[in-house]
């Protein structure tokens, strides 16, 4: 009888122990992901729901989207939920008609969120914050993520999703081995890089490598630099109020000195004399993916060459990582810090289910990008993501610069209404910058598209 005490003791000592660290760490799921969680992911790591299907739909086709179903294949083991992900190259029609059909995903991707915008006005978007955990928001994403993802809804600012993934564009690339041998510095101000760039001229090339064509789309590059200088040149709050105003009445048009200024600046380097390879005549010619290539002749015919993470898919075939390298595009106005103008994809719930609940929860987590961080091809703004999960030294340095960023902001042309972004302001830069019409006129013509 005494033996059968002492075991039952042990049993129930046993059985409070493991009680214990079910509260401290629901089992199924690594530590990293349970940190502040919400009360549904832990649900789902205890396997309470287990057997339940989230649908999610996006723009990943392809190697994106097996990337994508690789990055979330453990989750679905831990916890049994199955995450079925439909991915479209018409993604934008796609979305629009089952949201409207009142028959949306449980969460999308955006990649554009001047889409979601236009759900979260509509009150179809669930308001994240209403169930994930406030200080593992502000714990995991830097307060910028956190200001681009708040929207707003019918009866007032929501936060309409969570950030999972993202790319860096205020990058500056160049030819490493010819730029050492010419013994060139990596400019550090504005100031630095126009004495760079008049340093190169005198040494008899180009400075910047620069090319705007891209068929329907042609135009985007010139508006990635407006938005780039506008960041180092004004206010977050103006630049929000000219991209994504949240108040129509406190819109900052295009005709103001804001965006004239930054323009002007953009002229100040891509029209003045040999300072772009082929002269200001070339530029809305050549395609946006050529237009680094002669950066790698021998000599360099141009050394510099603005443009987003993506670019190096275009470097010509025979070049290889060893061959170059970036700097951080810097700062103008010290006032306004160190920005870094990013793109990415925000994830947004529309139906709310302990499951939809738990799985955006699981996408506020870097866990949920690390395989695809593994994998290369992507970057991730969650702070709990460790420097060793990329494989690709260049992603990791980009990661970094944009971590020390004093703020973000995303593509503004992606968050404009799609006449003005990807219409009125595209063609107006053509406009300008082939020479058929003056900044003034294109300006007030970018203006005039944006909807009444």
């Amino acid at each position: 009888m005494k033996k059968f005490s002492i075991v039952m003791c042990l049993a129930l000592v046993l059985s409070l122990g493991t009680s214990v660290m079910a509260q401290d760490a629901p089992p199924g799921c690594p530590e990293g992901l349970w940190t502040l969680w919400s009360a549904e992911l832990e649900s789902a790591c205890k396997g309470e729901l287990a057997g339940t299907v989230v649908t999610m739909a996006g723009p990943f086709v392809d190697a994106d989207e097996a990337k994508f179903n690789a990055a979330i294949a453990e989750f679905e083991g831990w916890t049994g939920i199955d995450i079925q992900y439909t991915g479209s190259k018409e993604f934008e029609a796609a979305i629009r008609a089952s949201v409207d059909a009142d028959a949306a995903p449980d969460i999308v991707d955006f990649p554009q969120p001047g889409l979601l915008k236009d759900f979260v006005q509509q009150g179809k978007v669930v308001d994240a914050s209403t169930f994930l955990n406030a200080d593992w928001l502000a714990k995991n994403y830097k307060e910028s993520w956190l200001d681009m993802a708040k929207m707003p809804g019918p009866d007032g600012d929501i936060t309409a999703g969570v950030w999972n993934r993202n790319n860096g564009k205020d990058l500056v690339w160049y030819p490493k081995a010819a730029w050492d041998a010419a013994g060139y510095a990596i400019p550090t101000t504005w100031d630095e890089l126009i004495a760079l760039s008049d340093q190169i001229v005198a040494d008899g090339a180009s400075p910047w490598c620069v090319g705007m064509e891209s068929g329907a789309a042609t135009g985007w590059a010139a508006t990635d630099w407006i938005e780039t200088i506008m960041l180092r040149t004004t206010s977050l709050e103006n630049y929000d109020n000219w991209s994504f105003p949240a108040d129509p009445a406190n819109r900052l048009p295009f005709t103001s000195p804001e965006v004239k200024n930054a323009a002007e600046v953009l002229a100040s380097i891509w029209f003045k004399e040999g300072y772009v390879y082929g002269g200001r005549e070339a530029i809305a010619g050549t395609s946006f993916g050529d237009a680094p290539g002669p950066m790698f002749d021998n000599p360099p015919k141009c050394y510099m060459h603005k443009q987003g993470n993506f670019i190096t898919s275009f470097f010509p075939e025979t070049v290889t990582p060893a061959d170059y390298d970036f700097f951080y595009l810097p700062p103008i106005d010290p006032e306004y810090g160190k920005p870094f103008e990013v793109a990415g994809d925000i994830y947004a719930m529309f139906n709310d289910r302990p499951e939809t609940r738990a799985v955006l929860d699981f996408f506020s987590r870097g866990e949920s990008v690390k395989a695809w961080l593994q994998a290369g091809g992507t970057l991730a703004p969650h702070n709990d993501v460790q420097p060793e999960w990329y494989t690709n030294e260049i992603e990791r340095k980009i990661a970094t610069l944009i971590a020390e960023a004093s703020s973000v902001r995303f593509d503004g042309s992606d968050l404009q209404p799609g006449a003005v972004g990807s219409g009125s302001f595209w063609k107006g830069m053509t406009d300008w910058v082939s020479g058929t019409a003056d900044l003034d006129t294109v300006l007030a013509e970018i203006d005039a598209a944006w909807p009444k």
